[in-house]
């Protein structure tokens, strides 16, 4: 029997995304958050779109892909514009950059806010590869987007932007790195760009790897951005599932005990020390990245532990939460951001996605009869690949 794929939590996951689900094929990111209400992510969006992919969901996730590709053949004029300006030495503003979100019908947002965001274009990058490998099938109905969001990625990539947290816009982020790597290289070798193209991403991942090994880590692990000593849950992410570093090398087994140590507190993760969002608690997404990483370099205890901890956060209709409280970080903030966007964001469908692919990744372990070492690639060596 399959414990997490077919336990009530994960049918109540795989209904929920796709009941919610638009008709343009967008995921919202939560239903009835107020900052959320009418949007969806790339970034957020591709994780769900994996997940479903992951959980056997294939429709759903070929419906996403369908909305990235269109949001993107719109702007293929514009980022051919990005990308002259860009090889011109007059690289635009962030406000002329793609956003990060877009509304269900694909236009840009008519508010303000954090908007330049490049990891979501790697992401959604990288999903593509991830479901046409699964599940078979062409992705000849994306190639346009996918070129232009190579041809974007390859001028933009080096850029400062704001993170996964919609943050610090004045850093170049590991996490957004390790996200546009993937991306690149999946679709590189995959051979779903042309020659020129994926000799392009090929060395921009080159650049990128380069640039890790050489600012991006501390004391032989990751970082939070370039030039940093701190960490970030989102950095479990570049572990595993995008494989940017590998879990069991000695770059990702450092990183994991650092996020252990500094940011999980009883199976949750925080997100950084130091955040303040609705006081800063622990996220249930970053404890499944988290899972998924331990998973992966052969701890399968403590992948169990952390999605057994996902799990209890949900509500008694089975709702995963953005992020619970019990341990705050700066719990005196907390009372701001409800006054602000009301009671935190639940059900978040990104939660939802990560508990679906961890659950069928702890499936798929332990029914796997044997067990390959884990690699110990080096991050001087191509971090992982």
């Amino acid at each position: 029997m399959h414990r997490y794929t077919d336990s009530p939590l994960a049918e109540h996951s795989r209904a929920l995304i796709a009941r919610l689900q638009t008709p343009e094929g967008a995921y919202p990111a939560s239903p009835t958050f107020s900052a959320y209400t009418g949007y969806s992510w790339f970034r957020d969006g591709a994780f769900i779109a994996d997940g479903m992919s992951s959980a056997g969901e294939a429709a759903s996730a070929e419906r996403f892909f369908d909305w990235c590709a269109g949001v993107l053949d719109a702007r293929a004029e514009h980022i051919r514009w990005i990308v002259a300006e860009t090889a011109a030495g007059r690289p635009p503003a962030g406000a002329r950059m793609l956003p990060a979100r877009f509304t269900f019908s694909g236009a840009d947002g008519d508010d303000e806010w954090w908007d330049f965001q490049l990891d979501g274009y790697g992401t959604w990058l990288w999903a593509v590869v991830e479901h046409t490998t699964r599940h078979g099938g062409d992705a000849d109905r994306w190639l346009p987007a996918i070129a232009s969001t190579v041809d974007y990625l390859v001028a933009s990539w080096d850029r400062p932007c704001y993170d996964w947290w919609e943050e610090h816009s004045e850093h170049v982020h590991v996490s957004t790195l390790a996200c546009v790597a993937a991306g690149l290289d999946a679709v590189a070798r995959a051979g779903l760009v042309d020659a020129r193209r994926a000799e392009e991403a090929l060395a921009a991942c080159v650049a990128i790897r380069a640039v890790v090994a050489d600012r991006g880590m501390r004391s032989g692990h990751l970082v939070k951005w370039l030039g940093s000593t701190a960490v970030d849950g989102s950095l479990a992410a570049a572990l595993a599932p995008l494989g940017f570093v590998a879990p069991a090398a000695p770059e990702g087994a450092a990183t994991i005990d650092l996020l252990e140590r500094h940011l999980t507190v009883d199976g949750g993760t925080h997100r950084y020390l130091g955040d303040t969002f609705f006081g800063g608690g622990r996220w249930p997404l970053l404890s499944c990245f988290l899972g998924l990483a331990h998973l992966a370099a052969g701890n399968r205890p403590r992948a169990l532990e952390l999605y057994d901890w996902a799990a209890s956060t949900a509500t008694p209709e089975l709702d995963l939460p953005e992020q619970v409280g019990g341990h705050l970080i700066a719990p005196r903030m907390r009372s701001e951001w409800v006054e602000r966007w009301g009671s935190v964001a639940t059900p978040l469908l990104w939660s939802h996605a990560m508990l679906l692919r961890l659950g069928v990744e702890l499936d798929r372990d332990a029914a796997s009869s044997s067990h390959s070492a884990p690699t110990t690639t080096s991050v001087l060596e191509g971090l992982a690949r």
